[in-house]
């Protein structure tokens, strides 16, 4: 892949993120308003399968992603279709698995441990219900997604993904006008969208890629393979998926449903703002990926640099403005802000930058296809979150504890995946910390200077004006310090260079 097509197809899954941004931060306030705090934070603690799972599902797309480019670099369209086949029956295999579990061991739990208001139970149950089968809708169009971005068809990925944004935008306004338990409304329209998407997902295909035709496969070899591969490359999701609901459920213990509606708009802004700069990373992969195939390793460290540091100051641009008028952009987009809602979610982009910094180091790893003790530490790095958090609330500290938890594992878990990125691919600790960490650090530090002061010392931050002076000054200080210190001579020039010529050309 060139650069120009990683170009390509980054801008078009930047398109895909503008919109859906805006669509899903909308959306979040009408369903706030309309279900009401309380049923806002049912909804989550509930109905948070379908959110736990997303994250796994991106996952196993990643793992599946990685075998069909690399089958595809090395041009084996046979193998391709039993790969697909092979991948699918996995997944509804795994797609079985959690439904049983989650219909026994999940629903017992539900009915019998949440702090639910009485009045609620039914309803909090059918969601419950509700977000299972969405789930499954969910994961069945994992390999469509996997084979579509493989094949770098990133026009029509972009495409449904705002077409589901947009139907799940006519949902919310649905709910306000009929006048039925708005809560179990919003969970079965919610199920009737995974189930429209993924339709599309499958006809698309259908059409487009005869690889993805179902046979039956046979190979033990190949299932074996796919299976170990996806089944550790899940470890750190499960782990995820279990902290995520683990620290959900303790605060609902502690705290009750309003903190988890706090906890959940804090964690729909991180899945927002983490999509925006994984779509750096998504067009990259591919292209990692291939290289690592082909044995050109200096290349693929260069890549691995570069598309660290580009992610994390996307991150960072982002990050910035949004840490310094959380209040102000909460209060536009909530009119309510729920009580600990800003803290939580200023300490939850602090956390997304502290992920971002190491997040193609990742991918690397996943290169190799040598995951198993990388998921292992991680993972287990992960799950002492949920005993630990408890721990502290039961000492009586506040909620936000949670999440400063979280930034501490992170950092360590940075650590972890760059000495094991040392030890697979041959390179130095030194080179990322000094390109990449250092880089970044430098950049943060610098450019957030003279916004804070500007805003501690002058503005007003609850005025229109002020709120634009400070967003206009961290995008000018941001792209001013990455242009002197955040790059190398080689991309100055570069980007020099295609300005100029694109100057030029308008002139």
């Amino acid at each position: 892949m060139s650069g120009k097509k990683v170009a390509k197809n980054a801008f078009m899954l930047y398109i895909r993120m503008s919109i859906m941004l805006l669509v899903n931060l909308y959306m979040s306030r009408v369903v706030l308003n309309t279900l009401g705090v309380t049923d806002f934070g049912i909804y989550n603690v509930t109905g948070g399968v379908v959110l736990m799972f997303s994250f796994i599902s991106n996952t196993m797309a990643s793992a599946s992603q990685r075998f069909f480019s690399f089958e595809i670099g090395k041009g084996n369209g046979e193998k391709l279709k039993d790969l697909f086949s092979a991948t699918f029956i996995i997944y509804i295999a795994f797609a079985i698995v959690i439904f049983i579990l989650a219909e026994t061991i999940g629903y017992w739990f539900v009915s019998n441990h949440l702090n639910i208001p009485k009045e609620r139970y039914d309803a909090a149950k059918f969601v419950y219900h509700a977000s299972i089968f969405t789930f499954i809708f969910t994961i069945i169009r994992v390999p469509y997604i996997s084979f579509i971005i493989a094949k770098e068809r990133m026009s029509f990925f972009a495409w449904s993904s705002i077409v589901e944004a947009l139907l799940k935008l006519c949902l919310a306004f649905t709910i306000v006008y009929i006048s039925f338990d708005k809560l179990e409304l919003y969970a079965l329209l919610m199920l009737s969208v995974a189930i429209i998407i993924t339709f599309a997902y499958y006809i698309f295909c259908k059409f487009a890629f005869i690889e993805t035709k179902l046979i039956f496969v046979k190979e033990k070899k190949l299932y074996s393979e796919l299976t170990s591969y996806a089944g550790w490359n899940s470890f750190t999701s499960i782990a995820n998926i279990m902290v995520d609901q683990g620290i959900n459920i303790t605060l609902n213990i502690f705290f009750g449903p309003v903190v988890n509606a706090a906890r959940s708009i804090s964690y729909q802004i991180k899945a927002q703002v983490t999509t925006f700069v994984g779509n750096v990373q998504m067009a990259a992969n591919p292209h990692i990926i291939k290289l690592y195939a082909e044995g050109k390793y200096k290349e693929m460290e260069h890549i691995v640099l570069l598309s660290s540091r580009v992610t994390y100051y996307f991150m960072f641009a982002v990050a910035l403005p949004f840490l310094l008028e959380t209040k102000i952009i909460l209060k536009w987009w909530l009119i309510d802000i729920p009580s600990h809602t800003v803290l939580f979610c200023q300490l939850v982009i602090i956390n997304v930058l502290i992920e971002t910094i190491s997040g193609t180091v990742t991918s690397a790893i996943q290169a190799t296809g040598k995951i198993r003790k990388y998921q292992t530490i991680v993972g287990c790095v992960l799950l002492t979150s949920v005993p630990l958090a408890y721990m502290l609330l039961s000492f009586g500290l506040s909620p936000e504890v949670t999440v400063i938890l979280t930034c501490i594992l992170s950092l360590i878990c940075v650590v972890i995946r760059l000495l094991i990125y040392k030890e697979l691919l041959k390179t130095k600790i030194s080179t990322y910390v000094k390109k990449v960490i250092f880089s970044c650090l430098s950049v943060s530090i610098i450019a957030s200077i003279i916004p804070i002061l500007v805003k501690q010392y002058w503005l007003d931050s609850q005025e229109v004006i002020s709120f634009l002076i400070v967003c206009i000054l961290c995008f000018i200080c941001t792209i001013t310090t990455i242009s002197i210190i955040g790059i190398t001579n080689e991309e100055r020039a570069f980007l020099l260079n295609k300005l100029s010529k694109i100057v030029k050309k308008k002139g």
